[in-house]
């Protein structure tokens, strides 16, 4: 599969079976310097955050799989909702940590494949008031809890802070919908990374909603041959 590069300019090519692949992606997703938040996600041309089977695996492809692995690669920790968890079967990313964000604990139906080292790359970023809940349900698992000192749904800027507060400054949310909306609308996220699948189709979940415009310039667009589309975007100043 050809993966070409059309921003920033000049464009550039390269087989993504090339054995180079990895690090020219990784290259073209280079991370902002000092702490960043970034969101990545995939949506349908018509918005959509899952597929036909009500996922996002049905919208993703070996390269959106590549992207994803050079951004998580380049973070110190991936952050996801809670309900993601369980309805996409989330597993632990191999090269960083993962951060789950619950109000409830409930992780029931998850696929996160927790031996004793991934356990150890897990924490569960939950309201300080729901900790004892929290620690009950995941008690379990051996997974670590992270309270925040706040009351029902965290901040993103609180979560923000307590990621920071372990040492963890580059962070990149993966939604859901409900958590990435609400990154979105708080005003944290330095980068959007958004591959576009060529697929339309119902629109049951949008991959973002916004209560106000977002004005986006685009760091970096790449195209493959079978017609994805992979942004880089930053909020303008």
């Amino acid at each position: 599969m050809l993966l070409t590069r059309v921003i920033p300019t000049p464009v550039d090519s390269i087989d993504t079976a090339a054995p180079a692949a990895r690090d020219w992606i990784a290259a073209a997703y280079a991370p902002l310097s000092g702490p960043f938040v970034r969101l990545n996600m995939i949506t349908s041309l018509t918005g959509s955050a899952a597929g036909a089977d009500g996922t996002s695996d049905s919208l993703t492809s070996p390269v959106d799989r590549m992207v994803l692995g050079a951004v998580r690669a380049a973070s110190d920790v991936v952050v996801v909702g809670a309900q993601t968890v369980r309805a996409e079967g989330y597993i632990v990313p191999r090269r960083t940590r993962l951060a789950i964000v619950t109000t409830s604990g409930r992780l029931d139906g998850h696929r996160l494949q927790l031996d004793e080292e991934a356990a150890s790359r897990v924490v569960v970023v939950c309201p300080a008031d729901r900790e004892d809940r929290v620690r009950m349900e995941v008690s379990s698992l051996g997974l670590d809890v992270l309270p925040v000192a706040a009351a029902g749904d965290l901040a993103p800027a609180d979560i923000v802070a307590a990621l920071a507060s372990r040492g963890w400054h580059r962070v990149v949310c993966e939604g859901g919908p409900t958590l990435a909306s609400r990154f979105a609308a708080a005003g944290v996220i330095d980068e959007y990374c958004v591959t576009v699948a060529p697929t339309i189709g119902p629109v049951g979940a949008p991959f973002i909603t916004v209560p106000d415009e977002v004005r986006l310039r685009t760091e970096g667009l790449l195209v493959d041959g079978a017609g994805f589309s992979y942004l880089r975007l930053r909020p303008h100043a």
